[in-house]
């Protein structure tokens, strides 16, 4: 049988069919994937095939071969600093949920995402959420940041989990696709998921006010189907993002705007850093070129920074 992993516990994974019906999974075996040193080989998104045997009154899924995965969102382990875990795989969109506080998204943490999530042709959605709290100031940040990423090819949309804001337009994207929502702790993606599809009932938590983030109420990733079509992976909040596997020389590529114009730099290998001659510092200089995206992009080309240490990974 074939099936789709809809929630993974380490050990257990919930697996739907595909007449419909859930089965729980084991992994046949020490299974493992070529090539990918995760403590969790198995992931909610995955498709997979499985066997079904009875045991006693209880009917258990073994799970024997994995398909080729599109892409899929992996972090280092918490405590194995080696290794990997896989957060989710499949994904059609992920959905970036972005705070001006309470917690802060600080744009270092946009940039880093939108790059791993370019590199592997995911698209993102920024969603600039608890704007019924903002003042007029705050908001006049909101309208910059989404201006300046609007300008880069992403659609951003200013909502209200709370309120219900602008909710039907995220539903509306959502519709007949896998969507993943993303972002600190706190920034309000199991609220936002209730005000979506409130059967869910999701939990959440309120914000620490000792450290101004959230607490961790998702243990473990899990996809829901939505009752207007389509399908939802809610995930563990996310502190960093990074750029596992990639290049420095190629970073410059998921940057659209700095791609854009990189045939106008004098050497073919420019890292637009200290070279002469180069197009994107040009720009930069002619403002054609966001300040707070090219320090986001030194800072990854330099590797500082080494705490974001999350990645997009997938299939060209």
């Amino acid at each position: 049988m074939k099936g789709t992993v809809y929630k993974s516990t380490g050990s257990w994974y919930s697996v739907k069919a595909e007449n419909g019906r859930f089965v729980e999974c084991r992994i046949k075996g020490k299974f493992r994937i070529q090539g990918i040193k995760s403590t969790n080989p198995i992931a909610v998104g995955d498709v997979v095939r499985f066997e079904i045997e009875q045991l006693g009154d209880d009917e258990v899924g073994t799970i024997s071969a994995i398909e080729d995965r599109k892409n899929y969102i992996i972090r280092k382990s918490v405590n194995l600093s080696k290794q990997t875990h896989i957060i989710a795989a499949n994904l059609d969109q992920v959905f970036l949920l972005v705070t001006l506080n309470n917690p802060t998204t600080y744009t270092l943490f946009i940039d880093r995402f939108l790059a791993t999530a370019e590199a592997y042709d995911i698209p993102v959605v920024l969603l600039f959420n608890k704007i019924d709290t903002y003042n007029e100031e705050e908001l006049g940040e909101i309208k910059f940041l989404a201006a300046l990423y609007r300008e880069v090819g992403h659609t951003c949309i200013g909502i209200s989990a709370l309120t219900g804001k602008n909710i039907e337009k995220v539903r509306g994207l959502m519709k007949e696709n896998t969507s993943m929502f993303a972002g600190h702790s706190g920034a309000g993606k199991s609220t936002l998921v209730n005000a979506l599809e409130s059967g869910l009932d999701l939990k959440t938590a309120a914000i620490s006010e000792q450290h101004l983030q959230g607490q961790h109420t998702t243990t473990f990733a899990e996809m829901y189907d939505l009752s207007f079509g389509g399908r939802i992976i809610d995930t563990p909040g996310i502190k960093g993002f990074g750029v596992v596997d990639m290049e420095k020389e190629e970073i410059g590529d998921y940057f659209p705007e700095f791609f854009a114009i990189k045939d106008g730099c004098k050497f073919n290998n420019c890292l637009h850093l200290n070279e002469p001659q180069c197009a994107v510092k040009d720009a930069l200089e002619n403002e054609k070129v966001s300040w707070s995206r090219y320090r986001s992009y030194v800072q990854m080309v330099t590797g500082e920074d080494e705490n974001y240490r999350i990645d997009i990974h997938g299939q060209k």
